[in-house]
């Protein structure tokens, strides 16, 4: 009997550390396999030095590259006019805050995402509220001529619907955000 148990004992004893043995290489295999990924890696960066890109790289988006702050006075029915002034973000988005140029006049804000037409010349606010969505005809790089809803001109004066950028007028009233 007791030849029996010690046989058990080292059956046991040989299973468990058959098994610990076991359960250990698939981790070694795992960074091994992790180490040769990082070496192929090394390898292509290295040779990516060697190899031109420029015939596969992306068109660059022109809107990611058109933003800033626009401001202007824009007519009002029932006022002096608005004071606007329209922020174009980086990733489309945008905010406008408009105040009827009254006295103790409150801001208005309205923040949404902003959308670019190069063949059209346009720049598109769509509000993130159920609110119109309104567009601007891209005079140039640092104007914009508001437009009626449908996308055609205002009637009047294009400069009653201007709103200029920041950095390209000289005297400027802005808002204080």
């Amino acid at each position: 009997m007791q030849t029996l148990k010690k046989q058990l004992k080292q059956n046991l004893t040989l299973i468990f550390f058959s098994t610990m043995l076991s359960a250990y290489h698939p981790a070694m295999a795992k960074t091994d396999l992790t180490a040769q990924e990082g070496f192929a890696r090394a390898l292509a960066k290295s040779h990516q030095k060697e190899t031109d890109h420029s015939a596969h790289v992306n068109p660059i988006d022109k809107s990611l590259d058109f933003h800033g702050v626009f401001y202007g006075y824009l007519p009002c029915a029932d006022c002096d006019g608005i004071k606007a002034t329209l922020s174009l973000k980086q990733k489309n988005n945008y905010l406008l805050v408009t105040q009827p140029a009254r006295e103790s006049s409150k801001e208005f804000y309205e923040k949404g995402k902003y959308s670019w037409n190069d063949e059209t010349h346009t720049v598109v606010l769509t509000p993130r509220k159920e609110s119109a969505i309104r567009q601007y005809h891209i005079e140039d790089e640092g104007t914009l001529i508001q437009l009626n809803s449908d996308g055609s001109r205002m009637t009047g004066d294009a400069d009653r619907y201007t709103l200029r950028r920041s950095d390209t007028v000289k005297s400027r009233e802005v808002h204080i955000h």
